[in-house]
């Protein structure tokens, strides 16, 4: 059968994107971001995983204010890069993993989850950065890619406890699949960040730092922080926290940390990566 053999939860800051692309790794602004994911890296050329189901936000590319589900799964073969403004990203289309992805979709939604399925979209930094973070600038993507677009966008955005529920039910799910597929689960974007408004610019590091430490420690705690602490404590866009959450799920109770690190700034973002294995 299918196994998740880990997870990530990453940052999906633009800018680490368009450093990679404009090859500025090494530039005194960025390489001590860079030295602190190289440890993300290696672990996920170890593990080399077949396939990654990536929990992400989409930014007004595939989906807009006309439509906004809560939860979209991609059962595409082929995920385009979207062109957010200034074009596409030069990094190469996500290729999908159908199968998986028609059987996540089944799964979730016999499981009452109510998915909305997209046969057809572009991705955007939120998923091809966290690629980008794994990955660096290869030719070809190394894994299959699941896409899972969150809405933390338009309230009122899911729960921290139901994005628990939902990789609780993905892990069920994936448990099942009739393949020997290794499977990779990413929650992304975050940490504390505002991007707009009086607190614009905002960080808080140790409320990053307690969150590291909860998701780890006490998922279950962690899931039941309402909505609310997450905007005060984290700013507007720290609600997107909620999508590790997805991740966190599908992972034992007891997990193994393999690496974390944390960065400010990045842009005008606090930005963190963990790396968790079942224990």
């Amino acid at each position: 059968m299918a196994q998740i053999i880990g997870g990530i939860g990453t940052s999906h800051v633009p800018a680490v994107g368009a450093a990679i692309d404009h090859n500025k790794q090494n530039e005194p602004y960025w390489a001590p971001y860079f030295e602190k994911i190289a440890p993300v890296r290696a672990w996920v050329r170890e593990a080399k995983p077949d396939v990654c189901i990536i929990a992400y936000n989409d930014h007004a590319s595939a989906f807009s204010l006309a439509l906004i589900p809560t939860f979209a799964i991609g059962v595409a073969a082929t995920f385009p890069p979207a062109d957010e403004g200034y074009g596409p990203r030069q990094v190469p289309d996500v290729a999908g993993h159908p199968p998986l992805a028609w059987h996540l979709a089944e799964s979730l939604i016999l499981d009452e989850f109510d998915m909305t399925i997209v046969n057809e979209m572009s991705v955007d930094h939120g998923l091809t950065v966290p690629l980008s973070v794994m990955f660096d600038q290869p030719k070809k993507w190394p894994c299959k890619v699941v896409p899972l677009c969150v809405n933390v966008i338009q309230y009122p955005a899911p729960t921290g406890n139901r994005c628990y529920q939902l990789g609780k039910a993905i892990r069920r799910a994936v448990d099942e699949f009739p393949g020997d597929e290794r499977v990779l689960i990413l929650g992304t974007g975050g940490m504390s960040h505002q991007l707009q408004g009086e607190r614009a610019g905002l960080v808080n590091a140790d409320f990053d730092l307690a969150f590291l430490d909860r998701i780890v420690t006490d998922p279950a705690g962690q899931s039941a922080v309402p909505h609310t602490d997450y905007l005060r404590e984290a700013g507007s866009e720290g609600i997107e926290l909620v999508m590790w959450m997805i991740m966190r799920g599908a992972l034992d109770e007891q997990v193994r940390e393999v690496h974390r690190a944390h960065h400010v700034p990045t842009s005008n973002t606090s930005n963190g990566v963990i790396v968790l294995e079942n224990a």
